[in-house]
């Protein structure tokens, strides 16, 4: 199945208003060929960082967003709120997410029900700890997470959702899993689509890996047979770099 690959920035909490400027201005340099590029500005520069890419086919998709529409949310951002500065697409269930905001799986899974309810698409991370890995329970923490949230939908809802796999002991640490580990796991995620969903949706969803990637090591992770690109943080605030990891995956 030849699924078009992905590559997603994740800028995290990083990035002014004159920095992203600068740094979108370098990306639309960018010929994407057969990749999709996004990027994830702060909420703060993603009005600016749209209408600077309003001529790009790159993307500017959400970091995050809240399970309501309106309410007494003090600092939270709603999918209307998204929607309505042109936003498409949101990155839910982040381990940085999980861990310093106490994201459970039950708000997750709200998370998403509310993203796609307002007609945006999904990026789903999921991902095991350094512990769980070790102790050989990694397989059975992916099948509860993705069980918890994304089991429940659809055939339609589904084909919202490109899922990531990042290894929450492989990023931000400099370590990548190994490519035995990574296919291993996105063939793993998938043969779990495959039986909830059926062949063709599960042939037809995009896996992305997180977790390190760097131009050294891109090309490598991109050709593997059931990863369909990747969630790229510290390498995407760097413009040399990223423009690399993107042509990597073009092949």
């Amino acid at each position: 199945m030849n699924r078009k690959k992905i590559v997603a920035g994740n800028w995290k909490m990083n990035m002014t208003i004159e920095e992203s400027g600068k740094l979108i201005n370098q990306l639309k340099e960018i010929s994407k060929n057969n990749v999709e590029i996004k990027i994830a500005p702060s909420f703060t520069n993603l009005h600016s960082a749209i209408s600077l890419l309003s001529n790009s086919e790159i993307e500017v998709i959400a970091q995050n967003v809240h399970a309501e529409n309106r309410g007494a949310y003090t600092g939270e951002i709603s999918p209307e709120m998204l929607t309505s500065i042109g936003i498409k697409t949101v990155i839910i269930g982040h381990s940085e997410r999980r861990k310093y905001f106490n994201e459970t799986d039950m708000v997750l899974s709200k998370k998403v029900k509310a993203a796609i309810e307002n007609s945006l698409n999904v990026i789903f991370c999921v991902g095991e700890e350094l512990s769980d890995r070790e102790n050989g329970n990694q397989f059975e923490i992916i099948k509860t997470q993705l069980n918890s949230t994304l089991m429940d939908l659809d055939i339609i809802e589904i084909k919202n959702i490109v899922i990531a796999y990042e290894p929450v002991w492989a990023i931000g640490t400099g370590i990548t899993a190994n490519t035995h580990q990574i296919q291993e796991m996105h063939e793993f995620i998938r043969e779990l689509i495959n039986k909830k969903f059926g062949h063709e949706i599960s042939t037809k969803i995009r896996i992305l890996y997180g977790g390190s990637v760097k131009p050294i090591n891109a090309k490598e992770i991109f050709s593997l047979e059931d990863v369909d690109g990747g969630l790229i943080g510290g390498a995407s605030l760097i413009f040399s770099d990223f423009f690399k990891i993107v042509n990597a995956a073009n092949g």
